[in-house]
């Protein structure tokens, strides 16, 4: 099989972040708009024939069972990159040999031009070795080019498969709708609806705002996790498929979940998510809630703008050296650092959201 060199750039990491939240939520949305009797969708085939082709996913979305065709390939490209790895090592070992033995050789020789008595036997000895180790290397060349033959074949046999079923999907997409068409969906497959939010419309402006800023943002990162499914799964079939493990992949993700638990922390706030002990609370009353939650409010507005003035510190300073990271993707270390502050600020006014509603829980003003 080929090596992919592929290097994620580092304006498309930053584009993706950006650009994939809003292309997911476009789709999500317009597949709940879809009709019931339209549920599978040809781009969304397309994209599975793009990134789940070769295993058969394509074929499984419109209920195509000759998807199972694509396993057996694929588990032989697999156990052919296996001992492709594994002749791969065995060149190198009888490269060395052969290293080892052209060097006695080049000795016995120069013993040989010194006059020694018994140069003849060991030059004899060394060109024997030589002859052998040379033997086991075009050996071990052979096995590896057979095993690398092997798996580039399979591979064009699945590209072949890929190229007719490209032509073919509109067509298998139609006779699934056609067959769904005929049938009910069953309830837990249609679009759930939005439920209805939990907070009344009697609290401030600014209350509703910043309530709306932080479901905004939770429901953006939300999607985040969604990439990584993709950067791991393409780290996956680089390494075992291509052998071509990345130098990126992980480093790309810690980062991004890094940033998304920063940006989070409002949302969690907003929707109660937080992580508490809980178990008098719980029994308490709403309005007894409030007047704790008040009272032990004082703590959360002293961490977290101590955490937005630090954080702001820490991202100034990156950004004023355009801070990079030290391995070889040199990714840019800056906006990582900038999150800190940003997360902390969102948590904030979302801290400020939740006292006014306690308040108007005290006054029994708020739902």
């Amino acid at each position: 099989m080929p090596q992919l060199t592929f290097i994620l750039p580092h304006w498309m990491y930053w584009f993706g972040l950006i650009a994939f939240p809003l292309i997911a939520a476009f789709m999500y949305r317009r597949q709940r708009l879809r009709p019931p009797a339209m549920m599978t969708s040809l781009p969304i085939a397309y994209f599975l024939w793009l990134t789940g082709g070769f295993v058969g996913l394509h074929r499984f979305y419109v209920r195509s069972y000759w998807g199972v065709l694509y396993a057996p390939i694929l588990i032989g490209i697999l156990y052919a990159n296996f001992r492709e790895r594994l002749a791969l090592d065995g060149v190198s070992k009888a490269r060395f040999d052969f290293d080892g033995s052209q060097l006695a050789l080049d000795r016995a020789q120069a013993a040989l031009d010194r006059g020694d008595a018994d140069a003849g036997a060991s030059l004899t000895q060394a060109q024997d070795a030589v002859a052998a180790a040379q033997a086991a290397m075009d050996a071990a060349v052979q096995r590896l080019d057979n095993w690398h033959t092997l798996a580039f074949g399979l591979a064009i046999v699945i590209a072949g498969f890929l190229l007719i079923d490209a032509f073919l999907l509109p067509r298998m997409v139609g006779a699934c709708r056609t067959r769904e068409a005929a049938q009910a969906i069953p309830p837990d497959l249609l679009p759930a609806a939005e439920p209805a939010p939990a907070d009344g419309l009697r609290y401030p402006w600014f209350v509703r705002l910043i309530d709306a800023i932080n479901t905004g943002v939770g429901h953006f990162i939300a999607y985040w996790s969604v990439i990584a499914v993709f950067v791991y799964y393409y780290e996956v079939i680089a390494r075992y498929v291509f052998n071509s493990p990345t130098n990126w992949a992980h480093q790309s993700m810690f980062l991004m979940f890094g940033m998304q638990y920063l940006l989070a922390g409002g949302y969690a706030l907003r929707v109660d998510a937080h992580v508490r002990v809980d178990v008098i609370y719980g029994m308490m009353s709403r309005r007894a809630q409030a007047i704790l939650d008040i009272i032990t409010s004082v703590a959360f507005f002293i961490f977290t703008s101590v955490l937005l003035w630090t954080g702001a510190v820490f991202g100034l300073r990156a950004i004023r050296v355009m801070e990079v990271s030290f391995t070889e993707w040199t990714i840019q270390y800056w906006p990582v650092k900038s999150m800190i502050a940003v997360g902390a600020f969102l948590l904030l006014i979302q801290g400020f959201s939740k006292l006014t509603k306690d308040i108007y829980a005290v006054a029994g003003r708020g739902t």
